[in-house]
């Protein structure tokens, strides 16, 4: 039987069938009606004005290369301009070899590249030391949780640097399936409420972000990599298996296999399911924010979850002053490729401390200065721009980082197709 022509050129072979609508469509084609679909959520749902200086989170992997290369794509009608943010969470054997993918696709692509090391960023801390840390605690799960504050509040910093206006990030609509069920199965009310949407506003000083391709199921992402020939790195994060995230997955493949429209009607039940702002239940209040209250439990040396405590309650269960710093991690802001003072990194501008952080390191006083690894830490508003009374700083402008083609040596990068079939090469 011969294979079913295009449905929409007519001329074409079809080279797949959608899995959203049914259609048989030409590899062209359904590019084009990706990107198209892409532009109209972008434009219905007002995400990105016009000028919009516009932060890409970037990760190697394949939903945040597919979002890239759209975006590059329509940046013209849409009149923004685009500026690649990676973040290096510290993983020895595994993010070394994404960010090189990352560069690989911003020279290709002639795209200013940021990247910013939690290292850096939170004290000489990575998510390896994170994890060497809480091993003995009893919760293997929580490096997930560790990586997934500190990743946001990094994104944010880094977004800033560069002075853009809006952070978008790669999450299809099968991540946002997962989260809407991770949320139901653990009841968590409050996230609940708060709904799915394409984006957050940026409430509390932050940068609104959204989400271009939530509606974008995963099988239509890898479909259109394959069809662009987009290379891109295929690992699971070493820490992956550990995290809460994988059952949700599970359950949802169970779901989808016996309800195709499972994942999307997943993602409009969240929207569906938000309160208003007016009756929302007010917000907790924290001496710390959840970045700084997490650092706060590791260098205590109390590698638990410490998220929604307040300064009262930790100072309550650690004698005041005890400090954790990762063993082995001393000269933060070498060799990671992040944010530093370091030649050909951006200086990190200087801010006050809010007064109750100042407390926090009434015990390092008494013993001296600080290890070189904690002296630019997350105690304060890092990188914000502004310090804790809202005062602007200067010297946060955007500064570009240098980004030489790749050389030889470089990881094997998944250049397109499904996870059962496509081809390994060199990026």
């Amino acid at each position: 039987m011969p294979a079913p022509t295009c449905a929409s050129c007519h001329t074409a072979r079809a080279n797949l069938r959608r899995p959203r609508s049914g259609q048989a469509l030409c590899g062209t084609c359904f590019c084009n009606a990706f990107e198209a679909e892409v532009l109209h959520t972008v434009l219905a749902g007002r995400l990105l004005p016009r000028g919009a200086v516009v932060a890409v989170g970037a990760s190697g992997g394949k939903d945040s290369t597919v979002l890239a290369h759209v975006l590059r794509a329509l940046a013209p009608q849409l009149d923004i301009s685009l500026h690649l943010v990676a973040v290096d969470e510290g993983i020895g054997g595994y993010r070394d070899a994404a960010l090189a993918a990352v560069r690989h696709q911003a020279a290709r692509w002639e795209l200013p590249l940021t990247v910013v090391a939690y290292e850096d960023l939170f004290g000489g801390w990575t998510m390896d030391a994170v994890a060497r840390s809480t091993a003995g605690s009893g919760r293997s799960r929580s490096c997930c949780t560790f990586c997934g504050v500190l990743r946001r509040r990094a994104l944010e910093e880094g977004a800033r640097l560069v002075g853009a206006t809006h952070i978008v990030t790669g999450h299809n609509a099968d991540d946002m399936a997962e989260t809407v069920l991770m949320n139901f199965l653990r009841g968590d009310a409050g996230r609940l409420a708060r709904g799915g949407g394409l984006g957050s506003p940026g409430e509390g000083g932050a940068l609104p972000r959204c989400r271009p391709l939530q509606l974008a199921s995963q099988k239509e992402v890898v479909l259109y990599a394959h069809f662009r020939r987009l290379h891109y790195f295929s690992e699971e994060c070493v820490y992956a298996p550990e995290a809460f995230r994988g059952h949700a997955r599970d359950l949802l493949k169970r779901l989808e296999a016996a309800r195709p429209s499972a994942v999307l009607d997943l993602v409009h039940s969240a929207e569906r399911l938000a309160l208003a702002p007016t009756a929302r239940p007010p917000a907790p209040r924290r001496a710390l924010c959840q970045a700084c209250a997490l650092l706060d439990g590791l260098n205590r040396g109390l590698p638990r979850l410490a998220i929604g405590k307040g300064r009262r309650e930790l100072e309550e269960e650690a004698p005041r002053g005890r400090r954790s710093v990762p063993a082995g991690d001393s000269g933060a802001g070498q060799g990671r490729g992040g944010v530093g003072t370091q030649a050909g990194r951006s200086a990190l501008p200087q801010m006050d401390m809010a007064p109750e952080l100042v407390g926090l390191l009434e015990g390092v006083k008494q013993t001296g200065p600080a290890p070189r690894s904690t002296r630019r830490s997350l105690w304060g508003p890092v990188l914000s721009g502004q310090d804790w009374r809202g005062r602007g700083l200067g010297g946060g402008g955007a500064q570009a980082a240098e980004h030489p083609e790749l050389s030889g040596g470089a990881p094997r990068v998944w250049q397109g197709g499904s996870r059962y079939g496509g081809v390994w090469g060199s990026s």
